[in-house]
């Protein structure tokens, strides 16, 4: 792959970049529709493939919160066309890496050495670039070591990258801009402390040991001698990413081994610590033969208040969604209904709401749940066309959901993907989640 000699960061040429990108999408267009007048049973698959190359190749060249987005709607199945998070999806694995005298300009600014000067080896050429930063193998007294570098102007542009995406999320999901101020003010949050790679350092080093009695789970040591506010060093953990390790044929017994450990990895955060790893892409996970999971990353961390746990998880209990009046208040709570909303929407959204619950918590609701279950997958894919396509969803202007829901939500969207990629079985039960509370204890 091409290297990167620079890294657009200033607002202006950023955002002709994006502008340089809109006038290509608008050219895919008016090639597809010559296309249709010539052959009417074109379908948009072509322009679908153009325009996600074009729109991809910026967000790569641009990195930074521009790239991340990508990533995240990536992990949507259900929002884009095939061929856009098929393409996004590359964010989670590789983009163009930078070239040699920007690693080293990096080094020198932050650390004052250059990589010559600190590991007794160092790869110039990156073993993965993604969204933030990318890695290098170096090594040290021996020790083989991960070194993740974060790309020039990223935190800078975080604010000014999501006034230019905010448009485009609008458009895609339906809502007016003050109604969709809440989610970006929740992302750009997020995305500003993943740029702050001196609290990554410290999160890393948290929560790897808070969840270091997890069976089968894997962390690296950290390095904070050899780490910046845009360098972490870490050991360099083996294993294959999730696409990789899946072509190896692993047997049934290892996959249900691996989304064991990743369930319980889970769950012990949510529910003990209040603080999950809200970045479940398979890029941050290694996959290994003897069904061991290494994880690293910890940029993206979502602390979960006590009132909005609560109520997110009474959800999962089947007796108090019995309850109309109870179920009503904890929509409430949780901002999936509003006070301006009139008697018939309440009725309308809260038995939208507890089909969708029903089908998404039912692996809470039993003691093990195969994730294996095509049929399962299906029926909430199903469910979400069918909420796609009613007029009274489509035509809602109300962000419905609390901002706190936006990175819980993903987190068990990735987490789900995952487990049904593995096609795990899985311990899911009440009592698996708190055998795992109580053995840290």
């Amino acid at each position: 792959m091409k290297e990167q000699t620079n890294i657009p960061t200033g607002k202006v040429e950023r955002a002709g970049r994006f502008m340089t990108t809109g006038l290509k999408v608008g050219t895919n267009y008016i090639k597809h529709y010559t296309r249709k007048l010539m052959d009417p049973s074109t379908t948009k698959d072509a322009l679908h493939q153009e325009n996600a190359e074009d729109i991809y190749e910026t967000l790569s060249n641009l990195k930074g919160s521009a790239l991340k987005v990508a990533q995240m709607l990536s992990m949507d199945k259900g929002m884009l066309p095939k061929a856009y998070t098929e393409r996004f999806a590359m964010s989670q694995y590789s983009a163009p890496p930078l070239s040699g005298p920007l690693v080293v300009n990096t080094f020198t600014k932050t650390l004052g050495k250059t990589p010559a000067q600190l590991y007794d080896q160092f790869d110039m050429k990156a073993s993965n670039a993604a969204s933030i930063g990318q890695v290098h193998r170096a090594s040290k007294d021996g020790k083989p070591l991960a070194v993740k570098i974060q790309y020039p102007g990223v935190a800078n542009s975080v604010k000014s990258d999501l006034r230019l995406v905010k448009p485009f999320a609008i458009r895609i999901v339906g809502m007016n801009e003050v109604d969709m101020d809440k989610y970006f003010d929740e992302i750009e949050s997020k995305l500003l402390e993943e740029t702050d790679y001196n609290l990554e350092l410290h999160r890393s080093q948290e929560l790897s040991a808070q969840c270091a009695h997890i069976p089968n789970l894997v962390f690296p040591v950290y390095y904070p001698e050899l780490s910046s506010d845009r360098i972490i060093t870490m050991d360099w953990l083996n294993g294959q990413h999730l696409k990789e390790f899946l072509l190896t044929n692993p047997s049934q017994e290892v996959r249900n081994k691996i989304g064991q450990a990743m369930w319980d990895f889970y769950q012990f955060q949510v529910h003990k610590l209040k603080k999950v790893h809200a970045d479940p892409h398979p890029g941050n996970f290694l996959l290994r033969p003897d069904g061991t999971v290494g994880i690293f990353d910890f940029g993206c961390v979502k602390e979960i208040p006590e009132d909005f746990y609560v109520n997110y998880f009474l959800l999962t209990d089947k007796e108090v969604l019995k309850d109309e009046k109870r179920r009503r208040e904890i929509y409430t709570n949780l901002e999936m209904i509003h006070p301006s909303d009139t008697e018939k929407e309440i009725t309308f959204f809260s038995g939208l709401f507890q089909e969708m619950i029903r089908l998404l918590t039912h692996p809470f609701t039993v003691e093990r749940f195969d994730f294996g279950n095509e049929d399962y997958f299906n029926e909430i894919y199903a469910y979400m066309d069918h909420l796609y396509n009613l007029k009274e969803v489509r035509e809602s202007k109300v962000a419905r959901g609390s901002r706190h829901s936006l990175y819980i939500n993903r987190t068990y969207f990735g987490l789900y993907s995952m487990l049904s990629d593995l096609k795990a079985d899985v311990v899911t039960g009440q009592a698996r989640i708190q055998e795992m509370i109580n053995a840290s204890n």
